[in-house]
């Protein structure tokens, strides 16, 4: 079939493209043309394959996916990893949302702390676009009197606010103070509306700033001074300063309780795998190595052997780059 657009074809993509309409209903195979690519890759391949086949990629797969529900997971997996970043948000952010549960909260979280300002903007626009939704009030939605939404509703407006990366050593001094303070209450709580104005004035890069700067005057991390502390604010506030703050860790402390969870999460070891990989799958690995004593492939072989070509394909992102 001849290309039906002006975009210029190079004979590997051509093929690659061939492979995927030919091999569309052998996962294994689309895993081994399709789980290595990088994103620009990807990206490539996609707009060939729009420009022989008259149709998007992705959604081909979803209906692939739909299709099969035999092999509902590595369909889902890939149909994943082919979107653009902000339209993966989206469909996630989503279907956290659709759960509803503060379970989901980690979900939001992973995406309002890797992202640039403008690039969180461009996922909200692409949720708009996809469900006629705004995407924080969405959010604000889920269990209102649960603290999570609260700490992302105050990341947002931080988004809002703060489109550039400039950061102010006195202002991250100021604040681990104030961070160091809202510690103190007489009741032995938090001062909660601390936390959360710290969040809403302060971009990402200055909040990790600040976070260091704790480390540097206190002598430890903020989240070891919350370890006797319990309570919904205290494990949400904690959730969100181990994803901005040491990713490696959280991804591959997600990735090991994903594996040896006694029920099903495929859907959340999609996730951040996916997300591994876009914050640096090989530090992750590392990560992984240092903490848990194995390596995160052999980790894979031995916890999922219910689906040699999901499997495949988890293993095929362990060695992928972003």
């Amino acid at each position: 079939m001849a290309p039906s657009s002006s975009v210029t074809v190079d004979r590997y993509d051509e093929k690659v493209c061939q492979e995927i309409f030919m091999n569309q209903n052998q996962p294994n195979h689309l895993v081994l043309v399709l789980a290595r690519q990088s994103s620009d890759e990807r990206r490539q391949i996609k707009e060939v394959y729009r420009a022989i086949y008259g149709e998007e990629l992705v959604e081909h797969l979803l209906r692939i996916k739909e299709a099969n529900p035999e092999s509902e997971p590595v369909y889902f997996g890939l149909w994943l990893w082919m979107m653009e970043p902000p339209e993966r948000d989206a469909v996630v952010a989503k279907d956290a949302v659709e759960r509803g549960s503060a379970n989901d909260y980690k979900t939001i979280v992973e995406i309002y702390v890797r992202r640039k300002s403008s690039h969180l903007f461009v996922s909200k626009q692409a949720y708009f676009a996809k469900f006629r939704r705004h995407m924080d009030r969405d959010i604000l939605s889920v269990e209102p009197e649960h603290p999570g939404p609260k700490i992302l509703a105050a990341l947002s407006t931080s988004h809002r606010s703060h489109h550039d990366e400039v950061i102010s050593q006195h202002i991250a001094n100021c604040d681990a103070k104030r961070l160091n303070e809202a510690l103190k209450k007489s009741d032995g709580g938090m001062d909660e509306s601390s936390i959360i104005e710290i969040f809403s004035k302060r971009s990402i890069s200055q909040l990790r700033l600040a976070f260091s700067c704790y480390r540097h005057i206190y002598g430890n991390d903020y989240i070891e001074a919350l370890e006797n502390r319990s309570g919904d604010f205290e494990d949400s506030l904690r959730v969100v300063i181990q994803c901005m703050c040491a990713p490696y860790e959280y991804y591959s402390e997600m990735i090991y309780m994903s594996l040896v969870a006694e029920v099903d999460k495929k859907v959340v070891l999609t996730r951040v795998m996916i997300g591994s990989v876009e914050v640096g799958m090989n530090k992750v690995k590392e990560t992984f190595q240092m903490r848990y004593k194995v390596k995160l492939e052999d980790a894979i072989v031995e916890r999922v052997r219910d689906d040699d070509n999901y499997r495949d394909f988890l293993l095929a992102l362990s060695n992928a780059s972003g």
